[in-house]
Formats: C-alpha cells, structure tokens, sequence
C-alpha cells in the first residue's frame, strides 16, 4: 500500500539537504509551508510553462490543503527536475524514475536569492550554522486564546486554517448560545481539525478485524489479540508514534493534541474499555485505524454493556473518513444491536463501505448464495434502494484457500487491490472530507438553533410553564414539522425525535436564548459565501 512518498524515501540525503534550504528560502513566513503564493514567485525560476507548473502543483498537492509541506515540497521539485529532462509529467512519474540519481532542478536566480538568505541569518544570528526550524502554524494557539477576537486573515495559510478562523469567529458563538454540545456534539478543537484520517472497522467478533488491520500494517500492534471468542474488548486505536506501547483511555482523552476529547461524555464506563495503541509505522503517519469490540448476537445482547455502545460508534462514524462493516460468510445475520450500530451511520451512508471477510472459506457456489443474502440483509437494514460497494476477499496474511475456488483467487486479487486503492485514496479526499463534515456540522447547528429558539418562543410568559413543556416535548415531531415550514429547512438536516427528546426532557426550555438573526445570518454568510471564498483562495495557484 504506496501511501508513504517513495520519492522521498529515495531521494539521496544530500539533495534532501539542498531542497531543506530551497524550502526555506521559498518559506517566507517560516512557519513550514509553501502557499500559492509563495510558489508563484519561487517556481518561475525553473521557466516551465504554467500548463506544466499546474499539473506539478496539482500532483504535489494530492491532498488539495492548499499549501506544499518539505516532503511534499520534494516531489514538486523532483517533477521539476524530470520535467526539465523532457518527461511528461503525470501522477506516477515519481514511481518510476531513477531518482536517486535525479540531479536538482535549474532554478534561474536562486543562487543570489540563498546567498542572501544566508546573508540575513548570518546578522540574525552570527553563531547559529543551523538552518531555522519550521514554527508550528498560529492557528494551533487561536484555541487557547480566551479573547474572541477577529483572527487576521493573512494567518489564514491553508484550508483547514480558514475552517479553523470561521469556526471560531462564527460557527462557534451559535454553538454556544444554543448549548448544541449538549444535544449534538461537543465543541470543536485545534486537534479535531489537525486529526489524520480515520478508518473504523465494525463487525460481529471473529470476522476479522484485528487481522484486517494487521494484513494492512503487515506487522502486529501493541494490545492486539485474535482468537475465534470475543477477544477485541475495547475500542482500539491505532496511531503513529515513536515507540511501541499502549496508552489508557483516560490518559488520551485528556491529551489536547489527540481529538478524543469529547470521548470523556461516555464516562469512565467507557474511558476504561478505550486505549491507543502506538507504534511507528509509514502507513499509520497517514491513517489512524480504530478496531471495535465485536458487535453482540445472540444470547450475549442480553448482557448489558457498561457504556453506550451505539453512541460510541456514532461519534467515532462523525471523525471517521471510511468506516468498513464486516461479515464473513458463517456470520450474516444481523443483531439487533448490530441493527442499532447501522442506524447510528445514518448521515455517513458516503462513508460506508461493506467487506466480505473469509471468502476462501466456501466454493464458488456457496460464495454466489452468500453475496446475494449479504445484499439482502442489509438492504433491509439500511432502508436505501441502492447497493452498497461489498468487497470480497480473504483478508490476512495466510495464503487463499484455492484448493476448491480455482480462478476464484484472481477475483479476491482483484477485489484487495479495489479495497486498497480505495483506503489509498484517503489521506488526498481528506481536505475535502473536513470540509465535508463542516458543512454538515454548521447546517445541523443552524438547525438545532432554530429548534431551541422556536421551543422557548412556544413557552408561556406567566403561568403553566410546567405543562407547557410537556406538551411541547410530547409533540416534538409536530413541533420539527413546524420549524421545517417557518425557516424552509431541509428534513434530512433534522436530529432523531427520539435522541433529542430525551436530552430535552433534562432541560428547561425556558432558560433557553431566543432567536438571534445575526447569527443565523452569520453561518449562512459562511455557508453561502466564506466557504467558496476559501476554497477560490487555496485552489491550484496556476488555474
């Protein structure tokens, strides 16, 4: 799976040296990125044509951040370099050229433009042989500031930043006033916008998940245990880190540079069945997995768990970029709390993805009756005419049964590679996933105001306030109906009646804000207009 930058990896120490100084120079601001801008300037000096300077662009920038990192700073000079040899330049150029024996580009003017950088590091500081370090991005401490105060928009240096400065200045004070971290979901932080994509594996125990992952990292991980019983208790997630080890859930809750702080809602019922598991690996610098306990069946549904596993699962679908549900052919009944699990994806239905485990397990046969009960199980679960995707396979590291399935082997080949490219894919759609779920947030948001402000109008000013809550929380789905007609809003951006009546009925509805237009009107602004402004100003520089 080629999601570390091979480029990079092969790219001799020696040039990685010379680009580090390249970067800096092109790095005005010193705070580790290359903007549009900056590439203007610094790009030109390679007189490429601007067709060729768009496609290396586009290509460095997969993740479409808006902004170009050192490793990703590498590739756009490698591209420069094989450009300049006469190479078309395409997405997989950097795959096959000899790079380590790929000479820097020719860049018209920078020798003058370093000796001067090294002119005023020089005055800065005499002593100092060591090129400045990269400054961690000013957004990281917008958070902290207990001021709200307008943040300058020339702060502003990636997409993720722009989210990060509308959240604050307009997302936020709605989400506050409306009290939607208690209805909803918690107040956003730095780490959830800076978090690395997420993929969460759900299925019923032993249809391989913790293999699943291991096949994928090609080594274990700390904590990790497989067995044909319930040996995943836990929620489980993987993660980058210098050394091996396990890190309690309490602990990773409370971290301010992990986005799992609004776990700790779950209480310590939950924080003690939760734990990180993190090891250096290439793979996990770009994706964070989460393996769950095995969904219940059976007679064990009836044992009650000590935290909310459902609404666990709910939160986790909301950060997650994929979620992949999955069965093997021995266990394709549904659970009702498996049943529950699913209904708690409504809303990421783009996320889903649906993985036939233990595949070589049957003949051709047998493997033909499986997928087509596996589409109609779910298909009853799901409510949706459509088909989801349902890849096939035998996903672990022990060699395919071929012994009865023949050619059905090139199938499972086929299908892996499907799957892989698919996770591949993650780490580029992730600006866009982000931006995604930010929309999605600030129209539920809008909507939960809308909800609040329109109870507490409904509320008498004297008398009966008591029975008049009542009647309002027993009516709610008339009460939906109503603010759906007043402010034409859509009805999938709705909540469950149910979830928020229950949360409802701990509050008084009198103590809640009125309607506050400017606010309203402020998150349509971001929506309408701010949003497409962000993306216009972080789009290729040479479109």
């Amino acid at each position: 799976m080629n999601l570390v930058s091979a480029s990079v990896a092969s790219c001799p120490k020696e040039k990685q040296k010379i680009y580090q100084e390249w970067f800096s120079v092109a790095d005005k601001d010193g705070d580790g990125r290359i903007t549009g801008n900056d590439a203007l300037k610094f790009f030109a000096m390679s007189k490429l044509s601007r067709p060729e300077l768009k496609q290396v662009w586009a290509i460095a920038d997969s993740k479409r951040q808006g902004f170009l990192d050192l490793q990703e700073f590498i590739n756009a000079m490698q591209l420069v370099a094989l450009a300049q040899e006469g190479h078309e330049i395409t997405p997989d150029l950097l795959n096959h050229a000899d790079l380590e024996n790929l000479k820097p580009p020719v860049m018209e003017g920078l020798d003058i433009r370093l000796a001067k950088s090294k002119r005023s590091e020089k005055k800065s500081d005499p002593c100092s042989d060591v090129p400045p370090q990269p400054q961690s991005p000013a957004s990281a401490r917008w958070f902290n500031s207990k001021s709200a105060k307008k943040i300058p928009s020339k702060s502003v240096t990636s997409i993720i930043d722009g989210l990060k400065k509308l959240y604050i200045e307009k997302l936020k004070p709605l989400e506050v006033t409306y009290q939607f971290s208690d209805f909803v979901s918690p107040l956003l932080t730095n780490s959830d916008f800076d978090a690395k994509p997420m993929v969460m594996l759900l299925g019923q125990y032993s249809t391989g998940k913790t293999t699943f992952i291991k096949h994928l990292l090609k080594s274990s991980y700390p904590g990790a245990h497989i067995g044909p019983e319930p040996t995943t208790d836990r929620f489980v997630v993987i993660t980058s880190g210098p050394d091996e080890r396990s890190i309690p859930g309490n602990t990773i809750a409370v971290q301010a540079d992990m986005p799992y702080n609004g776990l700790t809602a779950f209480g310590t019922g939950f924080l003690s069945k939760f734990e990180c598991s993190q090891m250096p690996h290439p793979l996990l610098e770009h994706i964070t997995f989460v393996d769950t306990p095995g969904v219940l069946s059976g007679e064990k549904q009836r044992t009650q768990r000590s935290y909310d596993f459902t609404g666990v699962t709910s939160w986790f679908a909301a950060k997650c970029d994929l979620v992949l549900l999955l069965f093997d052919p021995y266990k394709l009944d549904i659970s009702d709390e498996f049943k529950r699990v699913i209904g708690s994806l409504r809303g990421h239905d783009d996320k889903i993805r649906v993985v036939l485990n233990k595949a070589d397990q049957v003949d051709t046969q047998q493997l033909m009756r499986v997928y087509g009960a596996l589409l109609w199980s779910l298909g009853k679960v799901l409510n949706t005419p459509e088909v989801m995707r349902v890849y096939i396979g035998s996903f672990s590291d022990k060699p395919v049964n071929e012994a009865e399935n023949g050619l059905i082997g090139k199938l499972f080949e086929k299908e892996q590679e499907d799957l892989l490219s698919d996770l591949n894919d993650i780490p580029k759609k992730a600006c866009d996933g982000r931006i995604n779920e930010f929309v999605k947030r600030a129209r539920a948001a809008k909507v939960h105001a809308c909800i609040i402000s329109h109870l507490k109008k409904e509320m008498p000013a004297m008398m009966g306030k008591a029975k008049a809550q009542q009647k309002l929380i027993d009516n709610l789905e008339e009460e939906f109906l109503k603010v759906q007609k007043e402010f034409h809003l859509a009805p999938g951006d709705f909540p469950s009646v149910d979830q928020f009546r229950e949360v409802l009925s701990g509050y008084n509805i009198d103590k809640f804000e009125k309607m506050k237009h400017k606010m309203i009107q402020a998150v349509d602004d971001m929506l309408g207009y701010d949003i497409p402004e962000l993306l216009k100003r972080f789009r290729n520089p040479y479109d």
